[in-house]
């Protein structure tokens, strides 16, 4: 009998031994496999349980939490403007975010190690835990005037402003966009059909354009030729003269470079000014092979291309392209062949040259605040790039895109009393395609609180192969540069 009851003593150590381990092995190893399981249906309340910060710019709530009177879901998210800001708010659905909702989660939904003393008095004191809020840098006005003259083009694309001597992003649109309250809901079946329609969509409504998309960048790489150019010899300027034929046979082919539309490029022989002002192709595809490779790809990487760049959103690689023989090189140096921008790192190279050469980090994030109103975190600018051209080069550069604006290409970019820095650019495409509409832009241009890019895709409604940057892009960005220098 006794050794009856010490086979079943054991036994039941055994199992509870077991069951020790088994309850050890799912909290401890498995515990965030089940947390993170979307048929836990906890999270998804928990979600709705905690007042997110806001989110606003300029003194405007862009994003926040308000109160339901569902005894499920205590808050919901409301977005004001939704469609205009959709691509730097982000959503918060019900298992995921994007963009700002999605970089600063754990400060929204106060779970941040930065929030543990705010937490901490709040458990003392019985308050409810609420999430930090975070302002912007978007300037509201330039925003709005980014979205409206954008849509009036009927085209998709892209606008970014920055201020160049902080990198503070003060605009940034892409179109189309979408409306974040959509994919915000609390019902699921609803949320997520939405979600796969919107991704479905050949128009990419989801894509921010300004960071994730990037695109041959045309004629307004010809400002980082030229920066390359000045920089190989100081004794270059303005009114140095260079080779400008009407065609330019291009080497180990049986194929000759032409301007855009075949036209000549003066008599022939030109200042670097007047190459610029007209935007001819064959003196910047000449000046790039003479360069070489190596010193073009230096370049493109002085003005930040290579290096990792996250706004907080990561921001897609922009890209110059591989080691090209001579023929390949002439078509890079002019914005075309492999090479490939972002509407982001070709407003950079903007605010560079308006910076005297050095290109600051670009950032969204302003300033962070706790439920108190106490600051957690501000934002202090920084340097990316110290030395993309010298400050002489700059000098040069900025004349020169000056006249683009005053005598060139970009006449339609001119503000009333302000001195407007610029460089239009077409874009070719895919054959028969309409071509990308550019333009780069700084301004006033002696002393730039605004640098920008500008992006329309296949031109706009109804001008197809005459889109060009000057035609269709400069006039958005006077839009914006009015807006942000308040004329």
């Amino acid at each position: 009998m006794n050794g009856t009851l010490k086979r079943v003593a054991v036994a039941c150590l055994a199992m509870f031994a077991l069951l020790m381990i088994n309850v050890n092995f799912l909290q401890a190893v498995r515990a965030e496999e089940y947390r993170t399981d979307a048929r836990n249906t906890r999270n998804y309340y928990d979600r709705y349980a905690i007042e997110r910060g806001r989110i606003t710019a300029g003194g405007k709530v862009l994003a926040q939490s308000v109160e339901t009177k569902d005894s499920d879901f205590k808050f919901v998210r409301k977005y004001t403007d939704g469609k205009l800001y959709a691509h730097v708010t982000g959503y918060f659905s019900p298992e995921s975010e994007s963009a700002i909702e999605r970089s600063e989660n754990a400060l929204l939904d106060g779970s941040s190690a930065d929030l543990l003393l705010r937490r901490s008095i709040d458990l003392f004191t019985g308050e409810p835990t609420r999430g930090a809020s975070v302002d912007l840098t978007i300037n509201p006005k330039a925003q709005k005037a980014a979205y409206d003259a954008l849509r009036n083009s009927g085209k998709r694309g892209a606008v970014i402003a920055l201020d160049p001597k902080t990198g503070a992003i003060l605009a940034m649109v892409s179109l189309p966009t979408f409306d974040p309250a959509e994919l915000s809901g609390t019902d699921k079946g609803t949320v997520f059909k939405r979600y796969d329609e919107l991704d479905s969509d050949k128009s990419q409504p989801l894509l921010n354009r300004t960071i994730s998309q990037t695109y041959p960048p045309g004629s307004t790489f010809k400002v980082v030729t030229m920066a390359a150019y000045l920089e190989a010899d100081s004794s270059r300027g303005p009114q140095t003269t260079v080779e400008a034929p009407q065609r330019l046979p291009l080497p180990q082919t049986n194929i000759s470079l032409p301007n855009y539309g075949g036209a000549a490029c003066g008599s022939g022989q030109v200042t670097l000014v007047y190459a610029l002002e007209r935007s001819c192709n064959t003196p910047f595809a000449s000046m790039g092979m003479e360069l070489g490779f190596d010193a073009m790809k230096e370049q493109t990487e002085k003005f930040g291309m290579g290096t990792p760049v996250s706004v907080p959103m990561a921001a897609a690689q922009s890209d110059f392209g591989k080691d090209y023989d001579k023929a390949a090189l002439a078509m890079a140096s002019i914005g075309q062949n492999s090479n490939r921008m972002t509407p982001l790192q070709m407003a950079m190279i903007a605010a560079g040259i308006a910076n005297d050469g050095t290109v600051m980090k670009p950032y969204l994030v302003n300033k962070i605040t706790d439920a108190k109103n106490d600051t957690i975190e501000e934002a202090e600018p920084d340097e990316l790039k110290t030395d993309a051209v010298s400050s002489e080069t700059a000098g040069k550069l900025r004349e020169m895109m000056v006249s683009v604006v005053s005598n060139g290409t970009a006449n339609l970019a001119q503000v009333p009393g302000v001195q407007v820095a610029g460089k239009t650019g077409t874009a070719e495409t895919a054959d028969g395609a309409p071509p990308h509409a550019w333009f780069i832009s700084f301004a006033p241009a002696e002393d730039p609180k605004v640098a920008l890019a500008v992006i329309v895709e296949s031109g706009a409604a109804n001008v197809g192969a005459e889109a060009t940057g000057g035609h269709t892009a400069a006039p958005i960005a006077k839009a914006v540069l009015e807006a942000v220098l308040n004329k």
